[in-house]
This record gives C-alpha cells, sequence and structure tokens, in this order.
C-alpha cells in the first residue's frame, strides 16, 4: 500500500496541508502527518482551530492519518528503511526550506525531507511567502537541483473558481501531481475553447 507523509509547517496557508491530508485520506491512502508547533499557532490564528489536529483532522469518511510528533527525531520517517513513499511539506516555510537545502535536521519534518532526498524519493514542497527574496530563490532553486518538486501555493483562475476552496484545491491537486501519486486532476485545462462559458 502506498504510504505518504505530510509535513505542515507554519506559513501562512496551512489550510493547504489540511486539505492535503483530506484528500490523502478521502483516496484511501495511508497518510502521515507531522504538525510544526508553529503550523499550530498559524490554524488557531487564521482558521479558528486550536489545539491538537489529531483530535479533528480526519477524511470525510472518519479515517484518520497517524501522526508523528516533529520533536522526535527518532521516528519512522527518519529512517531511510522506513521511508514513505512520497512526502509532501505544504505550506513550506522559508525557513524549513532553508534548512533542508542545507541539509539541516533539528526537527522531524527537516530529518524526514532529508531521507526522501537521499532516498531518492518524491519530495513536494509548497512554498507559500510572497514576494520571495534572492535568498529565498536560492534555497527554492537548490532544492530543485536536488530532486525535490517545487509547487508553489499559485492557483489558476483559468476554471473560474466560485469559492476559496476551489482555489486551494487547485494547488492540493498540483501537489498531489507532483509526488506521482496518479491521482485525477479535478480542473485541468482542457483547451481555451472548452472553458468558454
Amino acid at each position: 500500500m502506498t504510504r505518504v507523509l505530510v509535513g505542515i509547517t507554519g506559513a501562512s496557508g496551512v489550510l493547504y496541508g489540511v486539505r492535503l491530508v483530506e484528500r490523502l485520506l478521502d483516496e484511501d491512502i495511508a497518510t502521515e502527518v507531522i504538525v510544526s508547533r508553529p503550523a499550530r499557532r498559524v490554524l488557531a490564528i487564521e482558521h479558528d482551530r486550536p489545539g491538537d489536529p489529531r483530535e479533528w483532522l480526519a477524511g470525510r469518511a472518519g479515517n484518520a492519518p497517524v501522526f508523528h510528533d516533529d520533536g522526535d527525531l527518532a521516528g519512522l520517517p527518519a529512517s531511510g528503511s522506513s521511508a514513505p513513499d512520497a512526502m509532501l511539506v505544504a505550506p513550506c516555510s522559508m525557513g524549513t526550506a532553508a534548512r533542508i537545502a542545507a541539509g539541516l535536521s533539528g526537527t522531524l519534518i527537516e530529518r524526514a525531507a532529508d531521507v526522501m532526498l537521499k532516498e531518492r524519493r518524491p519530495l513536494v514542497l509548497v512554498p507559500r511567502e510572497t514576494p520571495f527574496s534572492t535568498l529565498h530563490l536560492r534555497n527554492l532553486h537548490e532544492l530543485s537541483t536536488l530532486g525535490a518538486r517545487i509547487v508553489p501555493a499559485m492557483p489558476a483562475f483559468y476554471f473560474r473558481p466560485k469559492s476559496m476552496e476551489e482555489l486551494v484545491e487547485f494547488v492540493v491537486d498540483r501537489a498531489l501531481q507532483a509526488a506521482g501519486l496518479g491521482l485525477p486532476l479535478r480542473h485541468p485545462w482542457r483547451g481555451a475553447e472548452a472553458e468558454e462559458p
């Protein structure tokens, strides 16, 4: 069975990570989650979801992911012998991106990402920052050269979204596509004529 690890860091846009986990669970994919302490703070600020995500993060059928503590550097994702099939970090803070690019592993999210790079398994980062500084761009370029897929949280508008949820789903779909999981895109480009009202 395919195993996917989702790291949720403390950048604005934590909802991307939440919807990513929910989508994976809805698709009946074995999902593991690491939520950083700053991400929990952002959840409380942006979405009024304080407390432990273990209490509310689940798929529509009620299935729950396996959670790992971000401070547990001995957790399963810290070893290449138990690495998941793919890892996504959404959103990926610029601090997290910098530490992964430098090979620093002070948290389980950073160590797991390092494992994915060394094992040459799919690692997808969804940076949520604007504007990017030159340093941010350098770090993202370095990560790309190391094999990570960079999927910025940049939704499209060609499908004429009607809600914020649709914009979030577009980015989630693109991240999942970059991870090579073979899940269907909900808003693929069908050509200009097909998008006419």
